[in-house]
């Protein structure tokens, strides 16, 4: 039976993308979800960028990558969109920052990262973008703090954090920067309701958001549940369409969109977990 907190959210089907991939960067600008390099049936980082029009549900190629790489961060500056570091080839962290000009469907060189990494978590405020931490060839997770100024095209290096970290969340609340890369032991009435890693997670409505990941079975889970902060308590909300880990995940208004991954390989699948009309 179906609780009061799964009936407020529903699935929503986007037709799939033309090139399998996971750990892709993805971005949303103007109406269109860009998804941006990762790793393909080879294994290999693809430099494939592909967008979804949203209006028309149709995907078009973009421009390939100059720098193929898989995990970068991405941010939209108006009417470009700023992908940095990652992973190359070789499987080592790289510090190419490269920007896609919508308008004109071309990619320009910007200056590179003070220092190679992959996993840098990355926001924008008042069109300067923060990198935040990351992972450098010595797999060490790392503290720095850089911000890019756009007009001078130019990194410039701020005060490090006090913890390092790689593959943090980061978001901006008024003027402060909040970087989230650890964990605190949570009582076992807090704990989910299944075992998962390597999982989309995600804030809707009045629910933080688990989908998918691993589990104790060989498959990837296709379950979802949601933490309730009113209820305070995990509750079942409608399982994914397609069961996956490892997927690109990406929030835009109503909608947190889970794209590729792996399921019984790199996928092609994009779908959106939605809060329903009304809630």
């Amino acid at each position: 039976m179906a609780t009061g907190g799964s009936r407020a959210f529903a699935w929503q089907v986007f037709p799939p993308m033309p090139t399998c991939r996971v750990y892709g960067t993805v971005a949303y600008q103007d109406g269109h979800l860009l998804v941006l390099g990762g790793c393909g049936q080879a294994g290999l980082p693809l430099d494939t960028a592909e967008t979804l029009d949203m209006a028309s549900h149709t995907w078009l190629a973009l421009a390939p990558l100059p720098t193929p790489r898989a995990g970068a961060a991405a941010v939209v500056l108006g009417k470009q969109v700023l992908v940095m570091g990652g992973v190359d080839e070789g499987q080592s962290p790289v510090a190419a920052v490269e920007a896609f000009l919508a308008d004109e469907g071309r990619w320009e060189r910007r200056a590179t990262l003070p220092q190679a990494a992959m996993g840098v978590a990355t926001v924008e405020r008042d069109g300067m973008v923060y990198a935040l931490g990351g992972m450098g060839p010595d797999t060490a997770p790392q503290a720095q703090v850089r911000v890019y100024e756009p007009r001078g095209d130019c990194w410039l290096s701020l005060p490090s954090m006090p913890t390092p970290c790689y593959g943090a969340s980061t978001f901006l609340h008024g003027n402060k920067i909040y970087v989230l890369g650890s964990w605190t032991k949570m009582p076992r009435s807090l704990r989910m309701r299944d075992k998962r890693a390597d999982f989309v997670v995600g804030s809707l409505g009045n629910h933080i958001v688990a989908i998918g990941g691993l589990g104790n079975q060989p498959c990837p889970l296709g379950s979802v549940e949601g933490f309730s902060l009113a209820r305070r308590r995990w509750e079942a909300l409608p399982a994914m369409p397609t069961a996956r880990c490892s997927c690109s995940s990406l929030q835009a208004g109503h909608r947190l969109f889970v794209i590729g991954g792996v399921a019984q390989g790199p996928s092609q699948a994009v779908e959106a977990l939605c809060l329903r009309d009304g809630v």
